[in-house]
């Protein structure tokens, strides 16, 4: 949970996951729906699947205990050498270095590596200096200090160097371009889509459909729809979509909203329609199942946030005039 989101954005959804499944058995046995709505709303949704796979793995393959050396966590999935360095170090207080964003931004500054991070070449010499920086002992300590250092100290932006414990050793501080490192690739600029999605009614029940396992927001429920083509108006482009991800017709009444959301690499505007089922027979063509759900078993699904939001204006009572 703490890969890509901070802490205090991690906590509630912790301690509602670990109530729920409270053992690697319980996760390993639950529906993976069951997960995808305990995770609900932290994003980076393949972090919960591939954790719901490696809590199976664990299972059969090392009878529910979890691994202890680096070659057999990191064949877990989303098990990287940074997470399992964090694991190996903390968890079993193993010799291990770890090495996040954090970390890297810390290094660098510290010893004055101007070299863009996102080079293999210099995450090979990040990697390197992580393991010679390493301690003899309380390496659980050192390596917990050192993120939070990089985390509540040595921040992107404004570091508190008056409060760090290293600032006499760090040369960043001494040349006075502390903000200047790490040095990073410029940011390309992100990218904008149109989405359209239908709220298609049939006998006062809604349509949702699965998305497939891998990929963004896989295993997720949405209202059905997709991306706008050049050339499209935002009503045949959901027509189309809807022929060709389900074979059915149907009459589109009118805009019920439009929601805008953002995600890692680019931001969408979702427009969003109130539609009626026409005919057709479903045939699943690009999502792996469907359900005509009432509005109240909505809350039952894990859905995306762009579709969540949707569902919170879908549920508010009529005003009264």
């Amino acid at each position: 949970m703490l890969q890509q989101t901070q802490v205090i954005t991690v906590g509630s959804y912790y301690e509602r996951f670990i109530r729920r499944f409270p053992n690697v058995h319980d996760l390993a046995n639950a529906p993976v729906g069951d997960v995808m709505k305990m995770w609900e709303g932290l994003g980076y949704y393949s972090r919960a699947r591939h954790l719901h796979l490696a809590a199976k793995m664990i299972v059969k393959q090392y009878y529910g205990i979890l691994p202890d050396s680096l070659e057999q966590l990191i064949s877990l999935p989303g098990i990287g050498r940074y997470t399992a360095g964090a694991i190996l170090s903390i968890a079993f207080g193993k010799r291990m270095p770890v090495l996040d964003g954090n970390v890297m931004r810390v290094f660098t500054r510290l010893f004055h590596i101007t070299e863009n991070i996102q080079k293999s070449d210099t995450q090979k010499h990040l990697w390197a200096l992580a393991e010679t920086m390493l301690p003899g002992k309380n390496i659980r300590d050192y390596n917990q200090g050192l993120m939070e250092l990089g985390g509540m100290i040595c921040k992107p932006k404004q570091p508190l160097c008056d409060a760090c414990p290293v600032a006499e050793m760090c040369r960043a501080k001494e040349l006075g371009i502390q903000e200047q490192l790490p040095v990073k690739s410029v940011r390309k600029p992100i990218p904008h889509y149109d989405v359209v999605a239908g709220i298609i009614r049939k006998n006062g029940r809604f349509l949702i459909t699965l998305r497939p396992p891998r990929g963004l927001l896989g295993g997720l429920w949405e209202f059905p729809g997709g991306k706008v083509e050049n050339g499209e108006t935002f009503e045949q482009s959901l027509k189309r979509e809807i022929a060709e991800e389900l074979g059915i017709k149907i009459e589109i009444d009118s805009l019920f909203t439009s929601v805008k959301h953002a995600y890692t690499h680019f931001k969408i505007t979702l427009h969003v329609f109130q539609c009626r089922y026409r005919s057709g027979e479903i045939r699943m063509n690009g999502c792996d199942d469907y359900r005509w759900v009432g509005p109240s078993q909505l809350n039952e699904f894990a859905f995306p946030g762009a579709d969540r939001k949707v569902i919170e204006q879908l549920m508010k009572p009529p005003m009264e005039d």
